[in-house]
C-alpha cells in the first residue's frame, strides 16, 4: 500500500487545511472588477452578496491591471479562473444533476451564480450536492453506475482541475494515457503496435470497477503530496464523500471511490495509479514497459515465464491497493507472427477497441508479403457501429430526402473510421458495407418503383457517381 511502498507520509506542516484554520480570517486577494468586495463576517455567505462588478464571460481587455484588493477570506482564488471554467463546461454540454437545473438554466443568471459559487469557494463554505446517479450500458450488457453533478459542482471542479492538474502532469509517466492533455488513445495505440513487435509476450489486465474502489486514505495522502493548494484539497475530499441519489430517490453514502461522471475523477483515478501500478511497475519490473488507459492496460514482456511473474506480482498489488483484476479481462497473450511461431492458448488481445494479432501486410519499402502483429479494429468496435445506425431505424426515414440521411450518418460514421482508420484501416470495410446495406433497404422501402436490393444498388450507385462525398465514408474509398 501506499506509505509501505511510496512513502507518502508528508510533515505535518504540509497536512490539510484543519478545521480552525477554515475559521480563522486569514488575509488573501482576490480579482474584482473595482471597488471593494465586503468579507463574509460582514454578510452570511449564504446569501448573495453586494458586488460593485458584474461577472462576464467576456474577459475586459484590462484585465492584467485591474487591481487586487485584501479579503479576509481564508482562500485565494481568482475569480476569472470561474469564468473560464464555466465556458469549459459549457462546451462540454452535459445534462442536469440532482437539483435539474440546465446549462442554460444556469447561465440564465450567470453573474450571480459565478459569484455566489467563488464567494463560498473562497471562504471555504462549498459543500457540494449529492450527485444524480444514473445507469447507462457497458460493452458486455451490464450496466454501468454513471454520477452526475450539478452544473455548478461542475465549473467548481473544473476551477480546482485547472489549478491542480498542470502540477499533476509534471508526475506522471510518459506510459500513462489516459484522460491526460495532448494524449490521445491512439497515441497508447501506436507505442503498443511497436513493442510487441520487441517483446514476444504481453500482460493484458483490466481492473474491476476502478472509479468506484478507489481507497480514499491511500488518495488522500497521494493529494497531500502533491497538492499544495489547500482549498483544492479540501473540495476534493469533499466531492469523494458526496452521496449519491439513485433514479429511485435513495441516497447512498460514499465511502470510497469516486463519482465516474465528475470532472475531476479521471485526474484522481491517474493520480491513485500513478502509485498503484506506474510508479511500481518501475522499480517492481524496469524491463517491463507497459501503457495504460485508466483503468486498462498491456505490459510487454520478453519471455513466457517472465509473463507469469509478472501477473503474479501485479494480482498481489491490486490487492494491497483494494483493487481486483478482472478475471475475464487478463491474461498472459503470445504476439505470433511469421518469426514467431510458438503454440500458445491466446494469441490475440483487444485494447482500446483495436484487435491486436498476426495480419498479413505489405513491407512498403520492399513490396514484400509478410505476417505481422498488428492492430486492427475490433469485433466488438464493429458491433457497437452497425448498431449504432440500426438504432436510427432508417426505414422509418422514408420521408426525408437522402441528403438528410447523409447529415444523420456522416458524424457517426466520420468519428469512428478517424479513431479505426488510423491502423489497418482496410479492416473497416465490413461495418462500412454493412451500412451500405442499410441504404439500399432504405431505398428500395422508399421508392416504389424499386422491387430488389439489386435495383436499390444500382440506383446508389448513380448516386455515388453524382455525388461522391455525400457520405462520408463513399468519400473515403468505401462505396461497396
Amino acid at each position: 500500500m501506499y506509505p509501505k511502498h511510496e512513502n507518502l507520509q508528508s510533515d505535518d506542516k504540509q497536512k490539510g487545511t484543519s478545521q480552525e484554520e477554515l475559521g480563522k480570517a486569514e488575509s488573501s486577494k482576490a480579482l474584482c472588477r473595482g471597488g471593494c468586495i465586503h468579507s463574509s463576517e460582514e454578510i452570511s455567505v449564504m446569501e448573495v452578496e453586494r458586488r460593485d462588478a458584474v461577472i462576464s464571460l467576456e474577459e475586459p481587455d484590462n484585465l492584467e491591471k485591474e487591481e487586487t484588493v485584501m479579503t479576509n477570506k481564508p482562500f485565494d482564488i481568482p475569480r476569472c479562473q470561474f469564468i473560464e471554467a464555466f465556458k469549459e463546461v459549457r462546451e462540454k454540454k452535459g445534462s442536469a444533476g440532482i437539483d435539474n437545473q440546465t446549462i442554460e438554466a444556469f447561465e440564465g443568471r450567470l453573474d450571480d451564480n459565478l459569484y455566489k459559487l467563488w464567494n463560498r469557494m473562497s471562504s471555504g463554505t462549498y459543500f457540494p450536492k449529492p450527485v444524480k446517479q444514473v445507469l447507462i450500458p457497458k460493452k458486455n450488457g451490464k450496466m454501468r453506475p454513471l454520477g452526475i453533478p450539478t452544473v455548478e459542482d461542475r465549473v467548481a471542479q473544473t476551477v480546482v482541475k485547472m489549478a491542480i492538474e498542470p502540477a499533476l502532469e509534471q508526475i506522471f509517466l510518459d506510459d500513462s494515457y489516459g484522460y491526460r492533455p495532448n494524449r490521445s488513445p491512439l497515441d497508447a495505440i501506436a507505442t503498443t503496435r511497436k513493442r510487441c513487435w520487441e517483446y514476444d509476450w504481453v500482460v493484458e489486465f483490466d481492473i474491476v470497477g476502478l472509479f468506484d474502489n478507489i481507497d480514499h486514505e491511500l488518495l488522500y495522502k497521494a493529494l497531500e503530496r502533491h497538492v499544495e493548494e489547500k482549498w483544492a484539497k479540501l473540495y476534493l475530499m469533499r466531492w469523494c464523500e458526496a452521496p449519491c441519489i439513485d433514479s429511485e430517490g435513495i441516497k447512498h453514502d460514499r465511502t470510497k471511490g469516486v463519482s465516474q461522471g465528475g470532472v475531476t475523477s479521471p485526474l484522481l483515478a491517474n493520480l491513485f495509479m500513478h502509485y498503484a501500478f506506474d510508479l511500481w511497475m518501475k522499480r517492481a519490473f524496469p524491463g517491463c514497459p507497459f501503457e495504460r488507459f485508466a483503468d486498462d492496460a498491456v505490459i510487454h514482456c520478453k519471455t513466457e515465464a517472465e509473463a507469469r511473474e509478472v501477473l503474479e506480482a501485479l494480482e498481489k498489488r491490486m490487492a494491497e491497493c483494494y483493487l481486483e483484476l478482472h478475471p475475464d479481462k487478463t491474461r498472459i497473450v503470445y504476439c505470433k507472427d511469421d518469426k514467431r511461431k510458438l503454440e500458445h492458448e491466446n494469441i490475440k488481445f483487444d485494447f482500446l477497441g483495436y484487435t491486436f494479432k498476426a495480419r498479413r501486410s505489405k513491407n512498403q519499402r520492399t513490396g514484400e508479403i509478410f505476417t505481422g502483429f498488428l492492430p486492427a479494429v475490433s469485433i466488438a468496435a464493429t458491433i457497437r457501429l452497425t448498431d449504432k445506425v440500426r438504432a436510427l431505424r432508417l426505414n422509418s426515414l422514408v420521408h426525408c430526402p437522402i441528403e438528410t440521411i447523409a447529415k444523420i450518418l456522416n458524424p457517426i460514421i466520420r468519428g469512428w473510421m478517424n479513431y479505426f482508420g488510423s491502423f489497418y484501416p482496410s479492416e473497416m470495410r465490413k461495418a462500412l458495407s454493412i451500412i451500405n446495406g442499410m441504404l439500399k433497404r432504405w431505398v428500395k422501402r422508399k421508392y416504389k418503383g424499386i422491387k430488389s436490393l439489386r435495383q436499390a444498388d444500382t440506383w446508389l450507385k448513380g448516386v455515388m457517381q453524382r455525388h461522391q462525398y455525400l457520405f462520408y465514408h463513399w468519400a473515403q474509398g468505401f462505396a461497396e
